[in-house]
């Protein structure tokens, strides 16, 4: 197995895995995972039922070689009799998100967590990979499990107990990456983060609306260093929960200004003048990936902002689902 190091940067290295099941591999980070693997080598098999991934993510990948989607529920009990594999590397990105990241309601979030990790799991069980969940933090204020913060809580609890549970059993390679907010190409911007919201704002031409006075901080990232330490968590094989975020925390007003300079919008700055609803949201502690994994992110938050942006301007117009499985061989 090459070191972690030599294969987390974009170099020519190959992955040490030959085949790879990526759940949720539609998705904003699933979709840059996924490129990256079949560039490092690896035939992927690229699970989601486009719930809230989008084909035209992973359009770019069709046709190329090693590379097959399936539409499919991954909460289908079924599913591991439909993956015959073998793979030699899990990630389950299909579990929670965010709660208003998406339109799941909280029968369908718990539905995920539970069945859909388990049968994941199974998977990866059954041909010895090594296998990654994709957690992330829980809202802070998320303590009525009847409304959809409260069951997404309770989703994340879940999942990462049933990979906890797993991963002490003889013989198996189960660990969980807890992934913060990030931005770049192929973002939502209806995903309820910042800066999702100031962009959708910036480039719609409505005013960009602050909390409070705009100095809540917030965590960001850019997905190709979130995709390094994921691929970096994947090799090392470390069972304990990892943080893996961006380090520079900027301001609501910061962010905002630096949006509306990229999208050139003439649209007015606005704070509520109200205290933020809710806490702060969590910030994670990337020490351990840092110590352990030789992880730092390397792209500033203003350039990640400006890919983003750039991205965004540019992006072509949504690619039907049919097409993407045409090109792949007619998988359904």
């Amino acid at each position: 197995m090459m070191p972690m190091a030599a294969f987390a940067t974009k170099t020519e290295a190959r992955a040490p895995w030959g085949r790879a099941l990526v759940t949720g591999g539609a998705g904003f980070v699933g979709s840059h995972l996924c490129t990256r693997l079949l560039d490092s080598g690896v035939e992927v098999d690229c699970l989601d039922d486009l719930s809230t991934g989008r084909a035209e993510n992973v359009a770019h990948l069709a046709g190329r070689q090693g590379f097959r989607f399936l539409e499919r529920d991954v909460a289908d009990p079924g599913l591991p009799g439909l993956l015959d594999g073998p793979y030699d590397l899990v990630v389950h990105l299909a579990g929670p998100a965010r709660p208003d990241a998406g339109p799941d309601r909280p029968p369908a979030l718990l539905d995920t967590a539970s069945t859909g990790t388990r049968a994941v799991l199974d998977i990866a069980g059954r041909d010895g990979a090594r296998f990654l969940l994709a957690s992330a933090p829980p809202p802070p204020d998320a303590d009525d499990p009847f409304d959809a913060h409260g069951a997404y809580a309770e989703a994340l609890r879940f999942s990462e107990a049933l990979v906890a549970a797993r991963a002490g059993a003889p013989g198996a390679h189960a660990g969980i990456v807890r992934l913060f907010t990030a931005c770049g190409p192929r973002m939502r911007t209806e995903d309820g983060t910042v800066p999702g919201a100031f962009l959708a704002q910036a480039l719609a031409g409505r005013p960009v609306t602050l909390a409070g006075d705009g100095g809540r901080r917030h965590s960001l990232c850019y997905v190709d260093d979130l995709v390094d330490g994921v691929l970096l968590v994947a090799v090392g094989r470390s069972v304990r929960p990892v943080d893996l975020g961006g380090d520079e925390t900027p301001t609501e007003a910061e962010i905002a200004r630096r949006v509306i300079e990229l999208t050139g919008s003439d649209a007015p700055v606005t704070c509520t003048g109200r205290p933020p609803d809710g806490p702060a949201e969590p910030r994670p502690a990337t020490g351990f990936a840092h110590e352990i994994f030789g992880w730092m992110p390397g792209v500033t938050w203003q350039e990640g902002l400006a890919r983003t942006v750039a991205a965004l301007t540019e992006r072509p117009g949504p690619v039907p689902a049919t097409v993407v499985r045409a090109e792949e061989g007619g998988w359904a």
